[in-house]
């Protein structure tokens, strides 16, 4: 949600942030609005003085036994005039919080501007894309070569775009994850949260979600939604609290299920476990003060880093521009990992820096110097868990058909040197 008084103040820059993000020039509405509904509170706030300083006289003259027949009809034509207030106010509040609900946020100065993917620019890569000497495979035809991957029983018990893994891929996601966890807990500094996977609306709303992207979503009925990432309950951790600044930075981590209904993926990636409605994700979430935001980005991009690293799979980091990057975002990197199966690569994790946009949906604030300010959130994949599974089959992928374990993962698998 955005700062009103930074609109009022600054409507032509908000204009030019919001035409970098493919928004119309929107600001003098969302002025008239607010100007309406600070009038109506103005003269709500004046009425209802008049109304007590009347009832005081009505009780002066009740009390000398006085008529006061005059001041009661007073008060009950003030009383329609404050409830006709009172529905106006609330009627521009509504209307200013459902166009400031749905506009993105503002980019942050070292964001550079573009329409679309296009437009990102390249900030650095690791490592060295491998050879082979043979015509390497994409994923799906390793897994199902092996009889370890099964989209046809998939789609028989759900519909398109989910999976069934078995054996050693199955073992392999878990140990993927688990390899994830444990590092990201041990030696990152995150703290492991098992989380709901089912949230209520409000919660979504306080993390972006709500109501631009409710076609993206799935509803479980009873004002419960199916989480999209582990982002949303981590980071609604605490919604409508006040923090203690010793409290912060707060890291956390959890691996969860993420259901997406892909609405806009008709026709895209259907072959393959790279555009599922279910998957699996290590997320990583950061609350921080608002002047250590941009440094927590660099450690939580070094963090999903070191995953790749670890298992020593090359990929490049790329910043989105404007009109590429995500609704809640300031500023965003996405790693891209290399598949050699496609010849190109591939987004494995998104690391954003949000500002205190959520934190102003979610009335997250901490407390220093008697002072409630509103908190810095940041998210990132730590990594995608399936699409960490997907290149470890295509990188590491033999001439007969196998698979090598990376190194860092054969203690998951009792120090056996191929997967299958």
């Amino acid at each position: 949600m955005h700062n009103i008084n930074y609109i009022r103040e600054n409507p032509v820059e908000f204009d030019n942030f919001m035409k970098s993000r493919g928004e119309n020039s929107i600001s003098q509405k969302i002025i008239d609005i607010d100007k309406e509904k600070r009038e109506a509170q103005t003269a709500l706030q004046n009425l209802l003085a008049d109304r007590n300083q009347l009832s005081k006289t009505i009780g002066k003259l009740k009390s000398e036994k006085k008529d006061a027949t005059n001041e009661m009809a007073q008060v009950d034509d003030l009383k329609n005039k404050i409830n006709a207030l009172k529905e106006l106010e609330t009627l521009k509040n509504d209307e200013l919080n459902a166009i400031l609900s749905r506009l993105p946020n503002i980019p942050d100065s070292s964001t550079p501007i573009g329409a679309n993917e296009e437009e990102n620019v390249f900030y650095r890569d690791w490592g060295e894309k491998p050879s082979f000497d043979f015509d390497p495979k994409q994923h799906f035809e390793i897994g199902e070569n092996a009889y370890l991957m099964n989209f046809e029983t998939a789609t028989k018990l759900s519909g398109s775009r989910f999976v069934i893994l078995k054996g050693n891929l199955s073992k392999l996601e878990r140990a993927i994850a688990n390899f994830m966890i444990d590092k990201h807990t041990s030696i990152n500094g995150y703290v492991e949260m098992h989380v709901p996977y089912l949230v209520k609306a409000d919660t979504l709303y306080g993390t972006g979600q709500l109501p631009k992207f409710a076609d993206d979503l799935f509803t479980a009925g009873d004002d419960h939604w199916l989480i999209p990432t582990a982002e949303i309950p981590l980071t609604a951790l605490h919604s409508n609290d006040i923090l203690n600044i010793n409290q912060l930075p707060m890291r956390v981590t959890s691996y969860t299920p993420c259901f997406r209904s892909e609405a806009g993926a008709a026709g895209k990636d259907t072959r393959g476990m790279l555009r599922q409605h279910q998957f699996t994700k290590v997320e990583l979430v950061s609350l921080v003060e608002p002047e250590h935001s941009k440094d927590e980005l660099e450690r939580m991009l070094n963090c999903a880093e070191g995953i790749l690293q670890d298992l020593n799979l090359h990929y490049r980091i790329m910043t989105l521009c404007t009109g590429d990057m995500g609704f809640n975002a300031n500023k965003t990197y996405d790693i891209e990992v290399w598949l050699p199966g496609e010849n190109k690569y591939r987004e494995i994790s998104s690391c954003s820096n949000c500002g205190d946009f959520q934190a102003r949906r979610m009335n997250t604030r901490y407390k220093k110097e008697d002072k409630n300010i509103h908190i810095h959130t940041l998210n990132g994949s730590g990594l995608a868990v399936g699409r960490t599974l997907i290149a470890i089959l295509e990188n590491y992928q033999t001439a007969d058909g196998n698979v090598k374990i990376p190194d860092v993962l054969k203690k998951y698998f009792d120090n056996q040197d191929n997967l299958f």
